[in-house]
Formats: C-alpha cells, sequence, structure tokens
C-alpha cells in the first residue's frame, strides 16, 4: 500500500512539476509579448513587473530583486524614467537614498498590457479564485525559496559569466 501511494505520489509530483514549468514558460512569453509590445527590454520589462507588484522601491532593493550590479540598475532606471514609465523620488529620511516608483504616466503607458494579465482567469469559475490565488502564492513563496537555495550553492566563481 505504501509503494502504490509512494508511486501515486511520485506520478502527481511529475505531473505538477510538468505543469509548473510549462506556467513558467507561458509567463516567460507573456513577458517577451508584453516588453515587445511597449518596446522594452526584458530587463526593463522586469523592472516595471517588480514595482507593479511590490510598490516604491529602493534603487538597490530593485537592483537586488531584478540580479543586477547597482550601476547597471541605475543605466536602466534613467532609460526607463526618460520615457515617463517611473520616477525617483528623494527619500525623506535618506538625503542620499531615491525610492523608485511608477507616477500616474507611468501607469497610463502600462494600463492595457497590465490589464491583459487577469483574462487568464476568465476560464476559471470565480468561486475558485480564492483558492488558486492560495495556490499561486504558495508556489511562489517555494520558487522563492528553491531559488535563495540555490543562489546559496552557486560555485565560487560566480559573477564571472553573466546570467540575466
Amino acid at each position: 500500500m505504501t509503494s502504490t501511494r509512494t508511486r501515486d505520489r511520485a506520478a502527481a509530483t511529475a505531473a505538477a512539476t510538468a505543469a509548473l514549468r510549462e506556467l513558467i514558460l507561458a509567463g516567460e512569453h507573456y513577458r517577451l509579448a508584453a516588453a515587445a509590445h511597449l518596446d522594452l527590454t526584458v530587463n526593463e520589462s522586469r523592472a516595471v513587473s517588480y514595482l507593479l507588484a511590490r510598490g516604491s522601491l529602493g534603487q538597490t532593493e530593485l537592483a537586488q530583486a531584478l540580479g543586477l550590479t547597482t550601476s547597471s540598475t541605475t543605466t536602466l532606471v534613467d532609460r526607463l524614467e526618460r520615457r515617463g514609465l517611473i520616477e525617483r523620488v528623494p527619500d525623506q529620511a535618506d538625503r542620499r537614498r531615491s525610492t523608485v516608483r511608477i507616477p500616474e504616466s507611468g501607469l497610463q503607458q502600462v494600463g492595457h498590457v497590465r490589464d491583459w494579465m487577469p483574462h487568464t482567469f476568465d476560464a476559471l469559475d470565480p468561486s475558485t479564485l480564492p483558492e488558486v490565488t492560495e495556490v499561486l502564492t504558495t508556489i511562489a513563496d517555494a520558487l522563492r525559496s528553491v531559488a535563495a537555495e540555490i543562489h546559496a550553492t552557486e560555485p565560487s566563481t560566480r559573477g564571472t559569466r553573466r546570467r540575466h
């Protein structure tokens, strides 16, 4: 009986892992389509996504989230700021620090693209959305945890090869 449960669990885990891979690939495809539509690079699109999802961030926090150097992030923020997609706001407590956020003009520019994502759930029964939200949140937290473990075990040659 235990071996049957083990096999069933292994099969279910394999199917869920395959579905997760497909979800990640679909998300990457969505990012490329949205970035192209907005005439953004992938990293510019990622920066806008972080700011949409998490709100205002310090430039160092944004650099860490993107996995970029602070100088690369400064250049990226400069480009997005020139386009009106983001703005730097001086930190009230620390004059050396600025926060990056999406102003109303930036929200207007990305609004139509941003409105596409909720259509992902059109085929689902609205009553299932709270459970879907819980499952997606749990999976996102688990992926962040696994990614942190992977980063913690990277070889000492880290940084010699660009990953983004």
